[in-house]
């Protein structure tokens, strides 16, 4: 999944909330890497949306 790193900031942070998924399901799911998924985690979701980085 490939786009707006923002975007996909927030799906991932929803799919994980949602699933309890790990970073390694996560990045599976996504078609991307674990390094990724990291990065949008803690820091990208933090910017965009911060009440589901909380979550």
């Amino acid at each position: 999944m490939k786009g707006n790193p923002e975007e996909r900031a927030v799906q991932l942070g929803e799919y994980i909330t949602e699933t309890g998924a790990t970073v390694r399901s996560a990045a599976k799911a996504f078609g991307i890497s674990k390094s990724t998924v990291h990065k949008d985690i803690t820091y990208r979701l933090e910017k965009q949306n911060h009440t589901l980085y909380d979550e």
